[in-house]
């Protein structure tokens, strides 16, 4: 039987099984925070990368994670921050406009050797990636993570009616992309 969570926090604030315990949350999440960090940097690289510092963030602040969410929240919380800001040092790294950075993540989907621009899931990922930055968290978080609302509120730490509204103005800007181009 797989442990808990919970059991598994208290063997991570005992010295003696703390990295057994972590590496066993390492393995139960790892997946799941890959493929939301990738779908917010496009890049496999650049995933693996904002993944490694969401592990160590993950690791300096389990000591403080008081169990006011559920830990995948927590975690979620800080991979959603570290894509956020990975993208903010690529915008001003490169010292251009935010549309740029978004046209360059359009750009690496169509240079993935599988692109199809008549397949339906690639208008998809062209399309979310013409959203505003925060529009496509949501997004993402709700149309493939399938979170709830109340949990992505503690994730974002916005209301749920204003997550709500921006799904909404999500899907439609998506259902326009895909139908005009």
């Amino acid at each position: 039987m797989a442990e808990t969570d919970s059991s598994l926090l208290i063997q991570f604030r005992d010295p003696a099984t703390r990295e057994k315990a972590y590496t066993a949350i390492i393995r139960r999440y790892q997946e799941k925070l890959y493929w939301h960090i990738r779908r917010m940097v496009v890049d496999h690289d650049d995933a693996n990368d904002v993944l490694q510092n969401v592990f160590i963030r993950i690791w300096k602040g389990l000591d403080n994670f008081r169990e006011d969410s559920q830990l995948y929240t927590w975690m979620y919380r800080i991979a959603t921050n570290e894509c956020l800001t990975f993208l903010e040092q690529q915008k001003r790294k490169s010292a251009v406009r935010l549309s740029d950075v978004e046209d360059g993540l359009s750009n690496k989907i169509k240079a993935d050797q599988h692109f199809d621009a008549n397949r339906l899931e690639w208008k998809l990922q062209l399309a979310i990636q013409q959203l505003p930055e925060k529009q496509r968290v949501v997004f993402n978080l709700r149309y493939y993570d399938e979170m709830p609302y109340e949990e992505m509120s503690r994730v974002l730490e916005t209301s749920e009616g204003a997550l709500k509204a921006s799904y909404h103005h999500a899907v439609k800007k998506i259902e326009d992309f895909i139908k005009n181009h």
